[in-house]
């Protein structure tokens, strides 16, 4: 299959890459800012501004695609704060332009949202619950929601995803390796115990995404995240003890509840799977697995 994946160069979209070349796909993978080595995995690497629409229109339709997959954001929340209205252009806008490309070339388009469209007071979220994001970016990523499904009608999959783990192209994005360089460093790390996440390894919610560019596969609102939910204060521990440090020493437990960063971080945003994870071949990942599994 053909597939265009934006966001190659992030943690997502490098293991989605990965994944869909180890399974015979040909990917063109659309980068941004990145200026480091090619990306594994794609047959095609392009660089290209993602805030240009007509460029974007020029490089969907010139790949001629069988599935999109939009694996682009700004997801970092104070940069979404500082700049208002690019964030919207990458996290609305882009969306719903490829959306509207994915309806007329006829084709699958798996946009990627996330967990924090929800406020974190009614874990576990099912599809069917009210969003009631806290943050600018989460509000972009309800909003980029309707758009995708308003513009592509039938042919879209919006994935809220959750915290990912996994190894980044750049080998800074995701937890375990900020929490590495960190310890390296000689910082300790401040994890909450009341703040739960369903984290996921990238490459298993990257097999996600490519069962998803199927033609037949579900589509709408969908839930992916691993098996169980977790404190960030385990999670750092599991992360810790999986590369030979000591928890006790690099890691101070502490209480989100009652501080100021409550207002904007969610205490739990464990998601339901259903009915997702009974429909593909690709199954939820414990943590104990998903830790064995990560690489510095």
């Amino acid at each position: 299959m053909r597939l265009l994946l934006t966001g190659a160069s992030g943690l997502l979209g490098g293991n989605f890459a990965a994944v869909a070349a180890r399974a015979g796909h040909e990917v063109t993978g659309v980068v941004g800012t990145w200026s480091g080595t090619p990306i594994p995995g794609l047959a095609r690497q392009l660089r290209l501004d993602l805030t240009d629409g007509a460029a974007l229109t020029a490089v969907v339709r010139a790949a001629r695609p069988e599935a999109i997959v939009n694996g682009a954001a700004m997801s970092e929340l104070a940069q979404c704060d500082r700049e208002p209205e690019r964030s919207a252009v990458l996290n609305v806008e882009l969306p719903r332009r490829l959306a509207e490309l994915a309806a007329e070339l006829g084709v699958r388009l798996v946009h990627v949202s996330s967990e924090q469209v929800f406020d974190g007071t009614r874990a576990p979220y099912r599809i069917g619950d009210a969003v009631a994001p806290l943050t600018l970016y989460g509000r972009q990523k309800a909003e980029s929601e309707r758009a995708v499904l308003a513009a592509a009608p039938g042919r879209a999959a919006v994935v809220r995803v959750p915290l990912l783990l996994g190894n980044s192209p750049g080998g800074r994005r995701s937890v375990h390796e900020r929490l590495l360089r960190d310890w390296a460093e000689g910082r300790v790390a401040r994890l909450f115990t009341d703040e739960i996440r369903q984290v996921c390894l990238a490459d298993n919610l990257a097999a996600v995404l490519l069962e998803l560019c199927a033609p037949a596969a579900p589509g709408g609102i969908l839930h992916w995240a691993g098996a169980e939910p977790v404190s960030r204060y385990a999670l750092g521990c599991a992360i810790a003890r999986r590369f030979g440090f000591d928890p006790e020493q690099h890691i101070v437990a502490t209480q989100l509840a009652g501080t100021p960063l409550a207002a904007t971080r969610q205490a739990d945003l464990s998601l339901d799977l259903r009915p997702l994870c009974e429909l593909l071949a690709t199954k939820p990942e414990p943590l104990a697995a998903q830790v064995a599994r990560l690489g510095r």
